[in-house]
């Protein structure tokens, strides 16, 4: 039990930098245009992909975060890791978000805290604070991405997928409620054809969505891949108020590791 809760550890703690670090937006991009790239929830790119949360102005909330990931077993069984989290934005376009392990759903392992990020795009600066390593530090990076006014998700468009490899279907699934925020639902579907990767059948991958306008994040995410299972991300008990700004505050006692490429004179040390 120990080495299992081990291995579940380590997986949360690399993944915490590489899955919610947005990417910069395209050359072209003004700053109060949404950046024109192809965000989407879940996914698999070595660690767990969450669902993205632009720094979008003027929309502040909090939330919580489920997370529930079903992964094939190669005897036809599955097992199911879960978690849940806090996130939340400020009006300025703040953003605060838990990473808690994943464990077993059901188990006897209790999910713990293991770090803390705050994304400033005014400041340009993104902190991972490990609760979970000593010595606590939080380490300081680049935020990349400009606060915006205003933000939509990409679309797919229903065709062959290029040098036909395989075909893209999108369909729009109306409007649904979910924590009292009106939603909008996508379903997009990508079967390639056998042989492109090595494959001996079709291998189909299909992402659901249903995105609050009024927040410019998903509030419910299925993703499905033959090759790592479904992940299920679920926002509940959505708060449309200014979050406590204390939760964009560092934790006390932490020292602050700076590594951006190029640090500005906070009179932080390493």
């Amino acid at each position: 039990m120990r080495s299992l809760f081990g291995s579940l550890l380590f997986a949360s703690l690399i993944a915490v930098t590489a899955a919610q670090q947005p990417p910069a937006p395209a050359g072209n991009a003004k700053p109060n245009s949404a950046p024109q790239v192809a965000m989407q929830d879940g996914g698999v790119d070595q660690v767990l992909q969450s669902i993205y949360i632009p720094a979008l102005e003027d929309a502040p909330f909090d939330a919580i975060v489920h997370t529930e990931w079903i992964r094939p077993l190669t005897d036809g069984g599955t097992f199911t890791l879960v978690n849940q989290r806090q996130i939340a934005r400020d009006s300025a376009g703040r953003i605060y978000e838990e990473r808690w392990v994943l464990v077993p759903k059901g188990g006897s392992i209790e999910s713990r805290m293991s770090v803390i990020q705050i994304g400033d795009p005014v400041a340009h600066t993104l902190y991972n604070c490990f609760l979970l390593i000593e010595p606590h530090r939080c380490i300081l990076q680049d935020f990349r991405e400009p606060a915006i006014a205003s933000y939509r998700t990409p679309t797919m468009r229903s065709g062959p997928v290029m040098n036909g490899e395989g075909t893209d279907i999108h369909e729009d699934l109306g409007m649904q409620n979910f924590s009292g925020v009106e939603t909008v639902g996508t379903r997009d579907t990508t079967t390639i054809n056998p042989g492109f990767f090595g494959n001996d059948r079709p291998y189909t991958k299909t992402r659901e969505f249903w995105f609050a306008p009024s927040l410019g994040i998903d509030l419910r995410s299925e993703v499905t891949d033959p090759s790592f299972g479904k992940q299920i991300f679920t926002v509940t008990d959505v708060n449309s108020s200014e979050p406590d700004a204390k939760l964009f505050e560092l934790p006390a006692g932490f020292e602050v590791v700076d590594r951006r490429k190029h640090p500005a004179q906070t009179g932080q040390t390493e």
